[in-house]
């Protein structure tokens, strides 16, 4: 009786462990943890390195030789939310700047664009920076996000991702678009899909564990494209209590 007993509770145990949320409980709850934040706006400066293709576009928009694997310059994330962002790149063997700001959904550069940039300004503001004005409100609204990117928001999954357990939005096929939310706090991990030109892209939010952001951004943000990394940002500092000037989006 007591070995069965014990077979049944393993059983039980199993079962508990292979069950997986429902897509939308998992954006929910991951609305819910960003809602209380209570995020209005926020600033981080870093660093910013640019490698494989990355390289030629930032050579191109800050005039900076392009001789080396990897090119290291300053980026500056301006938010506020909702839906407003702003990224500043710039190096300090060059004085131009590039600086991708989005509003609503829409794009605008200053100087010369960088793909990838504003690839992490898009994904940074759809998932970082989003506030319909209540939790389900937020919810609908990123699920209906990730559908526009072909996300099957109603397969979910499990997977491992920088050594945590990830909730895996999407279908599993290879190359499939897929959304990863951290499993233990409902933060976003992680965004795969291809745009209209066909690119594959890949952006990373890793590490909200860092003194420099806190557990409210991810202190990297990395960028891959055709499965390698263009892009990474990453925190040095970072302030969510002072203000962000709005005509830094006009």
């Amino acid at each position: 009786m007591k070995r069965l007993i014990a077979v049944s509770a393993v059983l039980v145990s199993l079962a508990a462990g292979a069950y997986v949320l429902p897509g939308g409980s998992i954006l929910r709850r991951m609305a819910t943890a960003r809602e209380e934040k209570r995020l209005s706006a926020f600033r981080v400066e870093g660093s910013v390195i640019f490698s494989s293709t990355g390289v030629a576009e930032a050579g191109a928009a800050l005039n900076v030789p392009t001789d080396r694997p990897e090119l290291q310059g300053d980026g500056v994330l301006s938010v506020k939310i909702p839906g407003r962002c702003r990224f500043d790149a710039s190096s300090p063997d060059s004085s131009l700047k590039s600086s991708t700001v989005q509003v609503s959904g829409k794009k605008r550069v200053e100087g010369k664009e960088m793909p990838a940039i504003s690839v992490l300004v898009a994904q940074v503001c759809a998932i970082l920076a989003q506030d319909a004005g209540s939790v389900q409100d937020t919810k609908l609204a990123q699920e209906a996000y990730l559908q526009g990117l072909g996300v099957n928001t109603k397969v979910t999954s499990l997977a491992r991702f920088g050594g945590e357990v990830a909730f895996v939005l999407g279908d599993t096929a290879e190359g499939k678009p897929q959304f990863w939310v951290y499993k233990d706090a409902f933060r976003p991990a992680r965004l795969r899909y291809s745009d209209a030109s066909g690119a594959a892209w890949d952006v990373r939010f890793l590490d909200y564990a860092s003194p420099a952001t806190g557990d409210w951004m991810p202190r990297t943000v990395e960028v891959w494209k055709a499965g390698q990394r263009v892009v990474r940002f990453t925190a040095l500092k970072a302030d969510n209590r002072s203000a962000v000037p709005d005509a830094l989006f006009k």
